[in-house]
């Protein structure tokens, strides 16, 4: 396997993993549930969209935001790796993290909160698009923009299909689904956390 095939795979199994479209349909499905299936369609593509510009721009502007803040790499890593550690830990319990809550507000419009945020561009999805992004120069964004939009197609499908997709994988199913991308992530929180320290480390010394 090429470092280039092995890399890109391993950037989409991070933004596999933390925007976990089997669990997010579950939700879709519930806030969805009154619309026709052309809503519904409708409500998919908008909130994939958006979620696809937020993470574009953050995978651009990466180095621009560090510039102007004056961060560091290894900072984005240490403060990345601890949410997506954290969105992982609640999740490996089966839980969903207080980082992705899918609670609406009184007449706000579903495909904008809180599918597309915090729901699919939470935190933890953007720490993680920087992190891959920022570490290197065009080749780390494209790798990164690509990974992520065929994780956005393949969010689409499972997003029109939900009612299929649910009846199919029983709540078990999703329980297991949702703790096997919580482990996960939890292992690419940790290492980011030592990405970053020993990063730090290295420039001490």
């Amino acid at each position: 396997m090429s470092q280039l095939l092995a890399h890109s795979l391993a950037v989409f199994m991070a933004f596999f993993a933390i925007m976990n479209p089997i669990a997010n349909t579950t939700v879709f499905a519930g806030l969805t549930a009154s619309m026709s299936k052309a809503e519904q369609t409708k409500t998919a593509i908008k909130s994939l969209t958006i979620t696809f510009i937020i993470i574009v721009l953050f995978s651009l502007l990466g180095k621009s935001i560090f510039n102007l803040f004056g961060i560091t790499l290894p900072a984005l890593r240490i403060a990345g790796g601890i949410l997506v550690f954290l969105v992982g830990y609640h999740m490996l319990h089966g839980k969903s993290s207080k980082l992705h809550t899918a609670e609406p507000a009184n007449d706000s419009d579903v495909a904008v909160s809180p599918l597309a945020v915090p729901l699919l561009a939470g935190p933890g999805t953007i720490a993680t698009a920087m992190n891959y992004s920022a570490a290197g120069g065009w080749g780390e964004i494209t790798v990164t923009v690509v990974a992520f939009a065929a994780l956005c197609l393949i969010t689409f499908i499972c997003f029109v299909f939900s009612s299929k997709i649910i009846a199919a994988i029983g709540e078990n199913g999703l329980s297991i689904v949702t703790r096997l991308m919580g482990l996960i992530l939890s292992v690419i929180g940790v290492q980011m956390l030592i990405d970053g320290i020993t990063a730090v480390v290295s420039s001490i010394g």
